[in-house]
């Protein structure tokens, strides 16, 4: 009946969003598929579609939502009007801000380094 949707943009969603734009949006989804989820450059890139997507507006029972977020993104990114060098300066500041949220809590050598 309904797909399955999530609050935040998921991980496994950016597969889908592959082969939507051009090359070189190709190989950045490629190098991000690479990592693993917990790593900074994924948790940057589903902030990225998160800002991209509005999904602090979404509703769980809106169209959108019911949809799926895959769809959604597929929609934002087709619907996008820069090109890819943009979304990628865009997915810069995500991690820049990404970074400044984790580097607080990185432990190294059993000490805390804020």
């Amino acid at each position: 009946m309904y797909t399955q949707n999530e609050i935040l943009f998921p991980h496994y969603a950016i597969a889908a969003i592959r082969d939507v734009r051009g090359p070189q949006w190709r190989n950045f989804i490629d190098h991000i598929l690479a990592l693993p989820e917990t790593h900074e450059a994924s948790l940057a890139f589903m902030l990225l579609m998160i800002r991209l997507n509005n999904c602090l507006e979404c509703e769980t029972d809106s169209y959108r939502a019911m949809r799926g977020c895959e769809a959604c993104a597929i929609q934002t990114l087709r619907r996008y009007k820069g090109d890819d060098e943009e979304l990628i300066q865009l997915y810069e500041k995500a991690l820049e801000d990404v970074r400044i949220q984790i580097a607080p809590t990185i432990v190294h050598d059993d000490q805390e380094f804020v």
